[in-house]
């Protein structure tokens, strides 16, 4: 039986990139998969990657996410397009707010251009005039294709990292013996590792219940729309308009965030379902809507149901028409995601027996912050 350095379990992209940092410092690693491929969170996402909507602390992972996902696909095509992200104010206190963004960003020295409301209809097709005061661009940010991405990814790193992937392993159980990991599948295959990572909220259920009903662990639930391919319309990178200006972590060290949140009315829509308005182009020319959120406790997590709110779909769409004109707003598919986050942190981190690292909880983190995160957390694990 072949001894690894890491197994890491759960092939998500928290876990997909712990993988690769390990691998990247000359560890031997396995990445176990539940499932026949990765199906959670980090394919049923928006495929945005915008470290300018996370906090500083976060901001700094993200950067170096970036700087990641750009050396990989210079190698390998994972889906990466270097298109930009810009977040669309439409009045004056969302324009206050980019403004104090830009400063902020400014001194992290991270670029970022303010454009006027007649550069912002020139630069966006569609983008309706009596919609759009200014724009705050981000000329560095990315996009990727969530379903595709991970499976390109982990198809580089076993072709030219030496990776061990193995899928449909379900682990049930992982305890350590002597100076080493026994990891047991379901189908009674073991494995063995100097350290575990689990990065799967599932496998940390089934093998550590008791911690993981007492954690602070919530589940969200998001909602998200694709419309049929637009013909001849191209629009370019993330496009994020006033309510993420009012619901992102970055806007929140804006000096004026606070009194204009004050002013919000606490029982809308837009705030009863957590909706924040989205828009990305597709390869095939479709555009992708988003996205709500609802809220449960990780233990209680059934209760948000397995069902779409059509209720939510259609005030997305209502709310989309008031800020972009496409040539068709006919829907294609709809589909929901979920993921778990911390209430009290950025993300649940419990070790046990110093050998076996729980890392899970990243939320909406994950595509944008988990490559930077990753490479410092294996660094500090294994005193690199």
């Amino acid at each position: 039986m072949k001894k690894y350095d890491l197994v890491v379990v759960g092939g998500g992209v928290l876990g997909t990139f712990h993988a690769y940092h390990a691998l990247q410092n000359g560890l031997q690693v396995a990445l176990l998969e539940k499932n026949k491929m990765p199906q959670g969170a980090t394919t049923q996402n928006f495929g945005q990657v915008v470290p300018s909507g996370m906090n500083t602390k976060w901001q700094t992972y993200g950067r170096e996410s970036l700087k990641i996902y750009k050396e990989i696909q210079q190698q390998y095509d994972i889906t990466l397009r270097e298109n930009g992200s810009v977040y669309l104010a439409s009045n004056k206190e969302e324009v206050q707010l980019i403004e104090e963004l830009h400063q902020i960003n400014q001194n992290n020295q991270y670029t970022s251009e303010l454009l006027t409301k007649e550069e912002c209809i020139t630069k966006y097709p569609g983008l309706r005039p009596d919609y759009i005061q200014a724009g705050l661009f981000f000329p560095e940010e990315v996009t990727v294709e969530a379903r595709e991405m991970i499976h390109r990814l982990q198809d580089f790193m076993v072709k030219h990292m030496s990776l061990d992937y193995f899928t449909n392993r379900n682990v049930i159980a992982c305890e350590q013996v002597n100076n080493s990991v026994k990891i047991t599948s379901s189908s009674g295959e073991i494995f063995e590792a100097e350290k575990v990572i689990i990065c799967n909220g599932n496998e940390f259920k089934n093998l550590y219940p008791e911690l993981f009903n007492s954690s602070d662990l919530e589940v969200t639930k998001l909602q998200m729309l694709q419309t049929k391919s637009q013909s001849n319309y191209k629009l370019s990178g993330n496009i994020l308009t006033g309510w993420s200006i009012r619901r992102y972590e970055a806007f929140a060290e804006c000096p004026s965030f606070f009194k204009i949140k004050s002013k919000e009315d606490l029982d809308s829509l837009q705030k009863k379902w957590g909706v924040h308005i989205l828009f990305k182009q597709a390869p095939d020319g479709s555009i992708i809507i988003g996205d709500s959120h609802e809220y449960a406790d990780a233990k209680d997590m059934e209760n948000l149901g397995c069902t779409l709110n059509m209720d939510i779909d259609h005030f997305m769409i209502e709310e989309a028409q008031k800020i972009m004109e496409l040539p068709t707003y006919t829907i294609q598919n709809r589909w929901f995601g979920m993921y778990s986050q911390c209430k009290t942190s950025d993300v649940f981190q419990q070790t046990i027996d110093d050998t076996i690292h729980i890392i899970t909880g990243i939320g909406g983190k994950g595509m944008t912050g988990s490559a930077g995160f990753a490479k410092e957390n294996i660094t500090q694990l294994f005193n690199i």
